[in-house]
């Protein structure tokens, strides 16, 4: 059986005032369309939100797009929450990923 590898991810922008979420299965090739595509209109080219500061990994995309779905329905206070509890420091993981 192939491995399946999807990711729902949170970035920021650089004063971490904004959050984008999305799912991807690619992750690194997604963060670098996010970095440097050519939709300026789109969300993360508005706010400039390209660190990564949290991820998580699902076998199958209808459990990954589920989740994106439940995470990108919270308040901003529960998000915060979720990254600090992986990722005390909010530091910006596009390298380690």
């Amino acid at each position: 059986m192939r491995d399946h590898n999807y990711f729902v991810y949170i970035l920021t922008n650089i004063k971490r005032s904004v959050l984008y979420t999305g799912v991807t299965n690619d992750l690194s090739a997604r963060l670098e369309e996010h970095k440097n595509g050519s939709k300026q209109t789109s969300f993360t080219s508005r706010y400039k939100c390209y660190y990564l500061v949290y991820f998580e990994h699902h076998q199958y995309i209808d459990q990954a797009i589920d989740r994106e779905k439940e995470i990108k329905g919270w308040s901003r206070a529960k998000k915060d929450a979720l990254i600090s509890a992986e990722n005390k420091d909010w530091k910006f993981l596009n390298d380690e990923d």
